[in-house]
């Protein structure tokens, strides 16, 4: 009698993923250097013994973390969906963290089923650097900023524009069209967070953007002259990126998503009080 040979079956996994940019040349595999989606992709091919393409949700750039990437597998074997964080985070090297995973329907993506990317970018203005917030933040001294100024220069980003001004070159999208569906700007002691929500990011617009809004921050840059700079599609005058190590992928949102909330929503920790307030603190000594 010969053996029945049935396919081995399939299950998509999910999984929510952080890790520190600082050594990586981003999300995406590329040849002669280190990537995040090579290095998970290796941890895959190890358990199940044959390689495997991984589907991320967007491509970070080089220096640029996340705290909740998403990404996609189809996996074969016996694993429970829901085992595989497990697993492969005693394959992956410490700068790189599954929090979860879960299995999804054979036709839901990483990438074309989210509804939203939101990143952060976090600039700290304390006056004297320190070592453990350096590689989260944009040390940027130089000049007061007014986070009041930042509110109101995004605020009419909000909606369907055509933003070529932050569009880096060498990219491979046809268009500058994006929905931006939120952003804005606080301050928590010494550091401003600006956060911006959109249905997709273009090449290095974040990075670009947060370069334009330090101008007008500093009132180097009016907010009339701001907003008519990208309106106008003014690339030429957009000359400065912010720093890559200040930027992390927030969160990417789904209509119908497997995960709580703890394990996705906000889990990149907000740098709360300032430098110069702690120093002048004195808590746990004596007066």
């Amino acid at each position: 009698m010969l053996e029945s040979h049935q396919p081995t079956p399939k299950e998509r996994v999910a999984l929510v993923i952080q890790y520190l940019g600082t050594h990586f040349h981003g999300w995406q595999r590329q040849p002669q250097h280190r990537s995040v989606q090579e290095e998970i992709e290796k941890a895959i091919a190890h358990v199940m013994g044959h390689p495997v393409t991984l589907h991320g949700a967007g491509r970070t750039d080089s220096g640029v973390h996340a705290a909740a990437q998403v990404a996609h597998f189809d996996a074969t074997g016996k694993i429970p969906a829901h085992k595989w964080a497990t697993i492969l985070n005693s394959y992956l090297p410490t700068d790189i963290l599954i929090r979860a995973s879960a299995g999804v329907s054979p036709d839901w993506h990483a990438r074309f089923s989210a509804a939203y990317r939101r990143y952060r970018y976090t600039i700290d203005t304390a006056k004297q650097p320190n070592l453990f917030t350096r590689a989260f933040s944009w040390h940027y001294y130089h000049a007061p900023l007014d986070e009041s100024l930042i509110q109101a220069a995004l605020k009419p980003l909000i909606g369907h524009h055509h933003l070529a001004a932050f569009h880096r070159a060498n990219s491979g999208r046809k268009h500058s069209w994006v929905e931006i569906q939120a952003a804005e700007c606080y301050r928590n002691g010494s550091f401003i967070h600006i956060e911006i929500q959109a249905n997709g990011f273009l090449y290095g617009m974040v990075r670009l953007l947060v370069g334009m809004l330090v101008q007008v921050g500093t009132k180097e840059r009016s907010l009339t002259d701001f907003t008519n700079l990208w309106k106008d599609e003014r690339r030429e005058e957009v000359k400065y990126a912010a720093p890559a190590h200040g930027l992390c992928l927030l969160r990417v949102g789904y209509p119908d998503f497997p995960f709580p909330k703890e394990i996705w929503f906000d889990t990149q920790p907000l740098f709360g009080i300032g430098q110069e307030e702690a120093a002048r603190s004195n808590r746990g000594f004596p007066p």
